[in-house]
């Protein structure tokens, strides 16, 4: 849910505006809203104010840059050092590291030249023999592909130079690299006839264009002989500077940081000569430790707390405000835009469907336990207070969020073996090679017989044991030659219940806002989907229209009102959306991309069922050496159609709800800002943080 907000206004002295400001900042509860427009001065300061906010943000940039160069997260917290040296300290970490960083940069610029051209470098000084060392020859190297002619470049380099060329090639790799020696004076010419061939000169980056070939291979090859201790030197030197300096560093920033907040403060207030006023918002349960903070000033501070108008007052923020289970989803929100303020919080829809989504698409009891082991080693981590350092990806995840994704993590992992346990999958079908789980066409005949079906029983299968087991699958997907069209349309119903249920929010909220066009928006399309999902079922997928007729059935007059809402709705808001016949047949096309469950899922299903298959099949082709090298084999494929395949299974969902769901909804047209109240960063004076 969204966590209900109320505006505040506050007032005070401007002499008391420093302690006003910090006591706000300790309180970590007020969103400021800037003020503008009036007879108080707001926006950009002036004067002395101005100059001590350029020199603390000059000295922020100077800290956090030296930070950033450190690559070190937050250290054991130190005390804060005197307010006059904080300069000198800076300054003294900054140039040391500074100076290192250029040294990691231009190494780190030598290993990849030396990865890239080394070994061509090399060849070509051995072709080159000392001639690129000569003044009055000129040496021209260049890279041949496997395709390329050289009698081509041959016969260009004797049109234009006759004899006075000598042309060498060697072998590197895959490619080829090549040299052309001639007279200092003919090297335009050299350079041309490659061109005529479509060859280019071979150019070095960086510092080794300007070296002989000679002086190039000698300086790669001291780079592949030490460049990586040298490296590994830098990057101790590197820590040894972070464990000196990041502590004070860290310290410093976060009061700098701070007292820039404080002059953002002032930036979205209006000043007067001898006051100034806030104005923002603070969640009704976080109200009284406003009024606790504000109430030591007593008559120097003046505020008013009221009630948010959602109707009317722009960017109030939002927070969202969840139970225990659906909280952690909302790390999966995260990748979206807050709701805007008074409307629909779809965390709940998430936590209750996207794990149940990605659990029936993978569906298998062993993907589902190396799932659980991997939210677990999670969760580990979070319960350590470590972090998850993704240095690779750019990247850092603190233990909070892993504690969120280890708990989604095991979400999804709970229903994939649940539905694993349903589909009678466990590496896709190895427990059904063992007849752990078995197809029971009697029982399957009693849980789907009422959809028309009725599982055929083949003797071959019967006579080797196929319907034997432990375990009868009641969910057999796999069998798609009976079942395909009752999984398929399974699945859709997801789509029916979600695009429905999106388009009676879009109601809901239209009259709860008071906005009649998107309520008729709303009654039109919910009405029309409803109605072309009830067609698909009486005419049976287009196979009987003559269905539609029969007014004996209840649904037909369902389809009908459905199909007159629609109308109806449209005409009222035909001025706003005269296109919404083309959206109707959009949103019955959103009702069929939850095909995608079944669909991706039967991929899975029969992807990790091959893989077993072939295991298996080795097995029973040769015996016990057969054994464990189908054992490594389905090992090896299931990890790689894991990999391969597992970011479209967690995506797929995500866009059901995304696009499907939330579109409908109003979600994706209208945000709000994210709850960002004023907070304190450094330990408040006497403590450390």
């Amino acid at each position: 849910m969204i966590n209900p907000m109320q505006q505040v206004v506050i007032a005070t002295r401007k002499r008391d505006s420093d302690a006003v400001i910090a006591a706000l900042q300790n309180a970590g509860v007020l969103h400021l809203k800037p003020i503008t427009g009036g007879p108080l001065n707001t926006g950009t300061l002036a004067g002395p104010d101005a100059q001590s906010r350029r020199e603390d943000e000059r000295l922020l940039a100077r800290v956090e840059s030296t930070t950033a160069e450190l690559g070190s997260y937050r250290p054991a917290p130190a005390p804060l050092p005197a307010e006059d040296s904080w300069a000198d300290l800076i300054e003294q970490a900054a140039v040391p590291v500074a100076a290192l960083a250029r040294a990691r940069q231009e190494l780190q610029a030598d290993l990849d030249a030396e990865a890239t051209y080394g070994d061509a470098v090399r060849a070509l000084s051995r072709l080159a023999g000392g001639l690129d060392r000569s003044r009055r020859v000129a040496t021209v190297p260049f890279l041949l592909q496997p395709t390329d002619n050289v009698a081509e470049l041959e016969a260009a380099l004797n049109e234009t130079l006759r004899d006075r060329h000598a042309l060498a090639t060697e072998t590197v790799g895959q490619n080829r690299v090549g040299l052309i020696a001639t007279l200092t004076g003919d090297r335009d010419a050299a350079r041309a006839a490659l061109g005529r061939v479509r060859l280019g000169e071979l150019r070095l980056p960086g510092r080794f264009d300007r070296l002989s070939l000679s002086e190039a291979a000698e300086q790669m090859e001291q780079i592949a002989r030490s460049g990586e201790a040298r490296q590994r030197e830098l990057n101790a030197e590197r820590d040894r500077l972070a464990q000196a300096h990041a502590p004070v560093l860290y310290a410093i920033r976060d009061v700098l940081k701070d007292r820039v907040a404080v002059h953002d403060v002032r930036a979205v207030a209006a000043r007067g000569k001898y006051s100034l006023a806030l104005q923002g918002y603070v969640p009704e349960d976080r109200a009284a430790a406003l009024k606790a903070a504000l109430a030591p000033f007593g008559d120097a501070v003046s505020y008013e707390l009221h009630a948010v108008d959602e109707h009317h007052d722009a960017l109030v923020p939002v927070e969202l405000k969840n139970n225990g289970y659906v909280r952690p989803f909302q790390v999966v929100m995260g990748l979206m835009s807050p709701p805007k303020y008074g409307s629909f919080d779809p965390t709940w829809v998430v936590a209750l469907f996207f794990p149940l989504f990605f659990g029936i698409i993978i569906a298998d009891i062993a993907y589902g336990l190396m799932f659980l082991a991997f939210g677990l080693w999670l969760l580990g981590k979070a319960r350590r207070n470590e972090g998850w350092d993704l240095s690779f990806m750019g990247a850092y995840i603190p233990p909070a969020t892993l504690r969120d994704l280890g708990f989604v993590t095991n979400v999804m992992a709970a229903w994939t073996i649940v539905w694993g346990f349903l589909t009678g999958e466990f590496f896709g079908t190895l427990l059904e090679h063992v007849h752990f789980f078995y197809i029971n066409p009697e029982l399957l005949d009693r849980l789907w017989g009422w959809t028309g079906l009725t599982f055929p029983v083949d003797p071959y299968k019967a006579k080797e044991g196929y319907y034997e087991g432990f375990l009868p699958i009641v969910f057999p997907r796999l069998e798609t030659e009976y079942f395909s069209n009752v999984a398929l349309v399974f699945a859709l119903l997801f789509g029916i219940l979600q695009v429905l249920w999106g388009w009676a929010i879009r109601i809901q909220q239209g009259i709860k806002h008071k906005d009649s066009v998107h309520t008729w928006e709303g009654i039109a399309l919910f009405g029309g989907v409803g109605a072309l999902v009830l067609l698909a079922f009486i005419s049976r997928a287009a196979k009987d229209f003559g269905a539609l007729s029969n007014f004996a059935d209840p649904r037909v007059w369902l389809m009908f009102l459905g199909f007159a809402a629609f109308i109806v709705g449209w005409l009222r808001v035909i001025k706003h959306f005269p296109l919404l016949p083309i959206e109707l047949l959009s949103q019955g096309g959103a009702v069929v991309s939850y095909a995608r469950i079944f669909a991706v899922g039967l991929v899975s299903a029969i992807l990790a069922k091959l893989c077993t298959d072939l295991g298996w099949s080795l097995y029973e082709s040769l015996g016990f050496l057969g054994l464990l090298l189908g054992l490594l084999v389905g090992v090896i494929l299931h990890f790689f159609v894991l990999a391969l395949t597992l970011i479209g299974h967690i995506l797929q969902p995500i866009r059901l709800h995304m696009v499907e769901f939330l579109n409908p909804t109003g979600f994706n047209t209208e945000t709000s800002p994210r709850y960002n109240p004023l907070r304190r960063l450094s330990p408040t004076q006497g403590q450390v943080k």
